[in-house]
């Protein structure tokens, strides 16, 4: 018999209470209770990142967290990255500058730059790389992607 947790937690900006079993993991909470599909399930082992989430502000692979673990915590998706339908400038340089070919690994690139980003405003192109060596592309898009990064801290 699987017991459930009643959780409060902010997504996006928006206070929620959810009822979740105690097996559930965050990626499955985002995406089947939530309706959150830019968190993607890729491997649902913690090796592929493309369910990176920022949980009180560190990126974390949502589908290695136990939503009941989430009581209290604060998480950003990749949908709480744009405010009123406009996107923010690294997801506009990401467009610009050809990153986004199957789009499966995008938010979750997006959601580990960003993070970066707001640890490091000026990052280097190597702190960019290690920023996102937990995130991969199967389209071996990583060039377009770094170059993306670079241009949105561009002045």
């Amino acid at each position: 018999m699987i017991s459930y947790h009643q959780i409060t937690l902010k997504v996006n900006g928006e206070t929620e209470v959810v009822n979740v079993p105690a097996n559930m993991t965050l990626l499955v909470m985002l995406r089947e209770e939530m309706g959150l599909t830019g968190v993607k399930n890729g491997c649902a082992a913690g090796e592929c990142g493309a369910c990176t989430v920022l949980m009180n502000g560190e990126p974390v692979n949502s589908c290695m967290v136990l939503a009941a673990e989430c009581d209290g915590a604060e998480v950003i998706t990749v949908e709480g990255l744009s405010h009123n339908g406009q996107l923010i400038k690294l997801q506009e340089m990401l467009i610009a500058k050809g990153g986004v070919q199957c789009g499966f690994c995008t938010p979750g690139m997006l959601i580990s730059a960003f993070a970066l980003l707001k640890r490091n405003p000026d990052p280097s192109e190597n702190e960019i790389r290690e920023a996102l060596v937990g995130n991969l592309c199967r389209c071996t898009g990583y060039v377009r992607i770094i170059d993306a990064v670079k241009a949105s801290v561009e002045k």
